[in-house]
């Protein structure tokens, strides 16, 4: 792996290289292995939480996590092209606008003991502003290449606070065009529900329940590229135990086995109709 610049990123991008960095800042990192039509993002995956914050914040370590998406890098490691958040989303949130990046409070609790400084602020969302150059400069090479592209959008989300049942699976496609995309999004679903789970977990999806695709990846992405789908993919946190932290690596591993071959055969069927032929 490279330690990388934003811009040093954006020039081997611009250049077609292949690379596996990791942001100056250490903030997100990027992996492409070869150039093709679909990557992977997981913006919510990070955990590092910068130090100079950690005697302003309310919330503990595992009060931060438990709102993290962890394990949603490793879900889609394997396929060719990933790019992924470093950075707790209590530092700065990569699926909210620049302007909402920074919380004043989560999920019901103020965040911070006295108001941020300006130039921590700064130091965020100069983060922010760095991932989405990237991820612009990736994009704009792949519809470049390929006439279209498809993002597979990941998340996780804590199915024991709902008070009735939800999907292991939800897709979220609010904010994608359904007169052009509708049939990609449920044939997606389809796919997802056809995962096999360790234990006998049923693999139930749904499309708009827990979650609607509102966030800012999904919607940048959308509005400034006419033709690259993003699929705001959700899984419940199914793997783990989300009160505790612990990890299940055996259902982490099952999930990663079967996106590798099931999500390369989603994206081709999305090119055949959408690429460049």
């Amino acid at each position: 792996m490279l330690r990388l610049s934003p811009q040093e990123m954006i020039q081997k991008i611009n250049a077609q290289e292949t690379f596996h960095g990791v942001a100056t800042d250490y903030s997100f990192t990027l992996k492409i292995d070869r150039y093709t039509y679909y990557l992977c993002g997981a913006v919510h995956d990070g955990h590092q939480f910068r130090q100079d914050l950690w005697e302003k914040c309310l919330h503990t370590t595992q009060e931060r996590w438990y709102e993290e998406d962890p394990c949603t890098k490793q879900m889609v490691q394997s396929m060719p092209i990933v790019i992924a958040g470093c950075d707790s989303r209590f530092e700065y949130d990569l699926n909210r606008a620049p302007e909402v990046a920074i919380y004043q409070d989560a999920w019901g609790k103020q965040l911070w003991k006295e108001p941020l400084t300006a130039s921590q602020k700064e130091e965020s969302l100069v983060k922010h502003t760095n991932f989405y150059k990237v991820v612009d400069a990736l994009v704009s090479k792949i519809e470049s290449l390929f006439g279209a592209a498809i993002v597979y959008d990941m998340h996780s989300y804590n199915w024991k606070r709902w008070d009735r049942a939800v999907p292991v699976v939800n897709l979220g496609t609010h904010n994608i065009d359904n007169s052009r995309y509708s049939a990609f999004a449920k044939a997606w679903c389809e796919v997802l529900g056809s995962i096999d789970l360790p234990y006998g977990i049923e693999t139930t999806t749904a499309i708009n329940d827990t979650f609607q695709g509102n966030g800012y990846f999904l919607k940048y992405i959308t509005q400034n590229f006419s033709n690259t789908l993003v699929l705001a993919t959700e899984f419940s946190k199914i793997y783990c135990d989300e009160y505790s932290g612990v990890i299940f690596p055996e259902i982490v591993a099952a999930i990663e086995a079967q996106l590798k071959v099931k999500m390369p055969a989603h994206a081709k069927e999305f090119y055949s109709s959408q690429g460049s032929k």
